[in-house]
């Protein structure tokens, strides 16, 4: 083996040598630089999984404030449909109030005018019985020739508006 090692220019003593500064050189690294890089990735591999920790955390609270939020739209929807079928009802029960108020006041606006007219009737058929009554009167006393007194005049205006049916 020693000739193998001749044949490529090794010799013992440097080979000692450079394993040796090896050691030294490895040693320093280690304590210098190996050291701070492992801590220094450690440390970084454990915030990169509190950060992982996190955003599932962060992931959870998120769904659930979204099923919260579904939620209180699904509760609000539904107060607005109450809200709105109450709206409804009341405007409803307004509609059928002023249509049975309009039903009265267009029953006792029938009724108002049907006792005017049945007034204006009787005052029509009065003036007709006077009238006729006088025409009558004025007849008879141009045809009997007379004058008819007031008990005549009345029992010939009774007749006749009895036979008339005025």
């Amino acid at each position: 083996m020693g000739e193998i090692l001749s044949s490529f220019g090794v010799t013992w003593a440097k080979l000692i040598a450079q394993v040796l500064i090896f050691l030294i050189v490895y040693s320093i690294l280690k304590k210098k630089a190996f050291g701070p890089v492992m801590a220094m990735l450690e440390e970084r591999k454990a915030r990169i999984a509190e950060a992982e920790k996190n955003l599932e955390k962060t992931r959870s609270e998120l769904e659930g404030a979204e099923n919260r939020a579904k939620e209180i739209v699904a509760e609000a929807n539904a107060g607005a449909d109450r809200i709105v079928e109450e709206a409804n009802a009341t405007a409803q029960i307004t509609a059928d109030k002023k249509l049975a108020k309009a039903t009265v006041e267009a029953g006792n606006l029938r009724s108002k005018a049907q006792e005017e007219m049945e007034l204006e009737r009787q005052q029509i058929l009065g003036e007709l019985k006077g009238d006729f009554g006088r025409m009558v009167i004025e007849a008879t006393g141009k045809v009997s020739g007379k004058i008819l007194t007031e008990k005549d005049q009345e029992k010939i205006n009774e007749e006749a508006v009895n036979q008339v049916g005025l």
